[in-house]
């Protein structure tokens, strides 16, 4: 199953909205076959690893990382597929959430004979799948919050310069969070500021849907992210406070504009954006800020991941990377639960969440 979770992650830039997948296929304590999910509308892991067999797989141990599909889909269903194979057991790591399979292959293997063990590193299996998990459960996308900040906290001098806080490793794999998400958020100040194009250049990768938040419709028109749209396709999500006209020259650009209602803040509503986001099929979301985005991410609690990256340096007097929480005592400050800490060129890379208060989805 390890093998089959290491293989599994070599789709991680390519498959979603799909699940990355892993299956190896063992006989007489040897491998005879091993695949993965290599990129979305492709066969699946199973497929790939019976196609790879140097032998036949009956009477064989096929592990997989995630439950086979038992519908038709963008392919047939696997499990079809492995069952007239005639395996002599089927192990799998956890049950599909998907409604539409979530313990039907289990079901069906059980059905013709095939006994199947299904759990097996199962935490390091749904760890692996986490974007997908959330997504299938409500369909809401995954959101995962990433910024680089100084060691006292700036994402920018006094003064908005910005560029580069973080190391060359860690903008490598800021591109390579970018990669493995459907889409990247940014609100339109860090639009103006600094014309990003947010696009996957410094690592092999799709590139992400553009999401702008832009409450009033302020980003220029020519801005980086309004070109290219046969490379990376662009949305901005504003309000009906936005100009009209403006929207219409959008349209014309071949840029579309979603009206959110605004929130207590009179912002965009980032939760009904989110909503609105699922409905597209869109089910992971990185936001890399600015300021403004990042406290009302944290304010609202909606980050399923927190991805800081903390450089050796100090600015003093700068651009906060979090804005005001209303906190005015320590007990009441929002604790984070650190999944890992690793190492980039010089920075430190926290990983890990906000913990959620009761009642909290």
């Amino acid at each position: 199953m390890k093998r089959a979770l290491q293989l599994a992650r070599r789709g991680e830039k390519w498959v979603s909205p799909n699940p990355m997948v892993g299956a190896v296929i063992v006989k007489h304590n040897r491998i005879i076959g091993e695949g993965y999910h290599r990129r979305f509308g492709g066969d699946h892991a199973e497929i790939n690893a019976l196609r790879s067999a140097s032998e036949s797989v009956a009477g064989s141990t096929v592990y997989i990382t995630l439950e086979p599909c038992c519908h038709h889909g963008k392919t047939p269903p696997c499990v079809e597929s492995l069952i007239a194979e005639r395996p002599a057991r089927v192990v799998i790591g956890m049950s599909d959430p998907n409604p539409l399979v979530c313990g039907g292959s289990i079901e069906h293997l059980d059905k013709a004979g095939i006994p199947t063990t299904v759990g097996i590193l199962e935490p390091e299996c749904r760890r692996l799948n986490e974007r997908f998990i959330k997504f299938m459960q409500t369909r809401i996308p995954f959101v995962t919050l990433k910024f680089a900040q100084t060691l006292d906290g700036r994402i920018a001098t006094a003064d908005g310069h910005s560029r580069w806080i973080s190391s060359p490793a860690s903008l490598k794999f800021a591109h390579t969070l970018r990669a493995i998400h459907d889409g990247i958020l940014v609100g339109s100040g860090t639009l103006v500021k600094d014309d990003p194009e947010l696009t996957v250049r410094l690592v092999k990768g799709r590139h992400p849907l553009r999401i702008i938040v832009d409450t009033r419709l302020r980003l220029p028109l020519d801005a980086r992210v309004l070109q290219n749209q046969d490379r990376a396709r662009t949305i901005i999500a504003t309000t009906e406070t936005a100009n009209r006209e403006k929207r219409a020259t959008l349209d014309k650009m071949g840029i579309e504009t979603i009206l959110v209602n605004r929130d207590q803040n009179q912002q965009v509503d980032l939760k009904e954006l989110l909503v609105e986001l699922g409905r597209r099929n869109i089910s992971s979301v990185l936001v890399e800020g600015g300021t403004a985005v990042i406290t009302s991410i944290i304010r609202e609690n909606i980050a399923d991941r927190l991805v800081v990256v903390i450089a050796p340096k100090i600015v003093g007097k700068g651009i906060e990377a979090v804005g005001n929480l209303g906190i005015r005592v320590m007990d009441d400050a929002m604790k984070i639960s650190v999944r890992q800490v690793t190492r980039k060129g010089g920075d430190l890379i926290l990983d890990g969440q906000i913990k959620r208060k009761e009642g909290q989805i």
